[in-house]
């Protein structure tokens, strides 16, 4: 249980749950980490052929009082080119809307992210190498060469850098794109429309997120996204599916409800502090006037620790709009 548990919590990390700027570095430079022992940026594995048009209908609420209207959207933070997920709802919405917020405000900044990653994400003390087994350290091998890498090379990754960024070598190649994301579109659409774009937290709040989990949590993420490579497309899909289908219960059973009873460092830390700061945080904008668009990682809207139910515990009525 345990394993199927952190290769769950391992690709929701990536699509779900933490900042799409991470997920956008690692597609983009994994192997110039390796290289350089700092992200430069190369091209992004060929992805696979983009599918047919895909419509998604994901799910949408509201929070209104006298003079606010603030929209919560669950975001998927890397997509496969074509999944149209602007329904006529969701763009209406959108347009309404004076300001976005999102995760984070910078989601593209990899000029950012780059010393981030050398200070958190590296290690020369404590290589992989020591904290493997020789049979682990080869299957990490294997799959470091999937994305021009090799083993030597990520040896230097501290345990939750190199599990994201294996994580994502699969998925690029199955087609999913943070370009293609929910947070770089409405980025991007937001600059165009003159909106103002905020973010809840910082992308060094993000980073240490992942890198403040113990090591010994972050190696059971790294195992299990070596144990479960081969499998990670077919979990990615029925995640996105779910979103896709609005299907809050479905996101709820596939990855919240097993976090939390397996493990709860991880659950505390991706989902549960990071929500209660958000909701104080949405608070204050009730506090004030106007309209509001707020996309996040759809895991922070499904379970008994949502950003919603912890609103209406507050006093605060949260609506879904069908």
């Amino acid at each position: 249980m345990i394993r199927t548990l952190m290769t769950r919590a391992a690709h929701m990390t990536l699509g779900v749950l933490a900042g799409s700027a991470m997920a956008y570095a690692v597609l983009q430079g994994a192997p110039a980490m390796a290289q350089t022992a700092a992200p430069t940026g190369v091209p992004a594995p060929v992805a696979a052929p983009a599918p047919a048009t895909t419509p998604a209908d994901p799910a949408l609420w509201v929070v209104r009082d006298a003079d606010s209207t603030l929209y919560l959207f669950g975001t998927i933070h890397v997509l496969r080119p074509g999944t149209e997920w602007q329904t006529p709802r969701v763009q209406a919405a959108f347009d309404s809307a004076t300001d976005v917020w999102m995760e984070i405000e910078n989601p593209d900044d990899q000029s950012a992210l780059q010393p981030l990653i050398v200070q958190h994400g590296l290690s020369m003390t404590r290589p992989l190498s020591s904290l493997l087994t020789a049979e682990e350290f080869a299957r990490l091998d294997v799959a470091a060469k999937s994305i021009g890498a090799s083993g030597e090379q990520l040896n230097i990754f501290r345990p939750w850098l190199a599990g994201l960024t294996l994580s994502v070598a699969p998925l690029a190649k199955a087609g999913y794109d943070p370009a293609s994301g929910v947070e770089l579109t409405l980025k991007a659409k937001a600059e165009a429309a003159g909106k103002s774009i905020h973010g809840f937290e910082s992308l060094a709040d993000q980073i240490q997120v992942l890198a403040g989990l113990p090591e010994d949590e972050q190696l059971v993420f790294l195992r299990s996204t070596l144990e479960d490579y081969d499998d990670a497309v077919t979990m990615i899909d029925g995640m996105v599916s779910a979103w896709s289908a609005g299907d809050v219960a479905a996101l709820d059973r596939l990855v919240v409800e097993d976090m939390k009873a397996e493990s709860p460092v991880i659950y505390r830390a991706l989902l549960v502090d990071r929500n209660a700061d958000w909701v104080q945080q949405i608070q204050g904008l009730l506090a004030g006037s106007g309209t509001a668009f707020i996309a996040v990682g759809a895991a922070h809207l499904a379970g008994d620790d949502s950003v919603q139910t912890m609103l209406q515990a507050k006093g605060v009525t949260v609506e879904r709009l069908e």
